[in-house]
């Protein structure tokens, strides 16, 4: 009896190309996306209003991007970490390099008035939902 046997490299290949078919159908729709090191990001609704809350342990304010349009928030910057000349590393866990998250919001956004801080590591972004994105009352005459 003559067994046969799969090439492997052709079922990764076949699973690669359905990752592409389903991320070029936008199955993850309003979903963030990005790339580099991702710091994790929270986003919780306060009001009308949201707040996206980041963790960015090491990373300079200086080294921080923010830009707001429509209803995308877009959080770009570095991370590095230095180390003494002739210092060498035994374990590395900690992420460096560059990072880039587009964050897609459920409502549009007043992008003029997004605020931020940002205090020990922890980076706070104010979003302010869009005045004429906002429910109104209806009075009945």
């Amino acid at each position: 009896m003559l067994t046969a046997f799969n090439d492997p490299l052709e079922a990764l290949l076949a699973f690669q190309r359905a990752l592409d078919a389903r991320r070029e159908s936008d199955w993850m729709g309003r979903g963030t996306a990005g790339v580099g090191s991702f710091p994790p990001i929270n986003i919780f609704q306060q009001g009308h209003d949201f707040v996206a809350v980041v963790e960015l342990p090491g990373v300079d304010k200086d080294d921080l991007e923010i830009e707001a349009k429509e209803d995308t928030i877009r959080l770009s910057g570095k991370k590095s970490i230095a180390y003494e000349e002739g210092a060498s590393t035994h374990r590395r866990e900690r992420l460096t390099g560059a990072f880039d998250r587009t964050i897609m919001m459920p409502v549009h956004i007043d992008a003029d008035r997004v605020k931020a801080e940002y205090q020990n590591g922890v980076l706070a972004i104010f979003v302010p939902r869009a005045e004429s994105d906002k429910p109104r009352t209806i009075k009945i005459k």
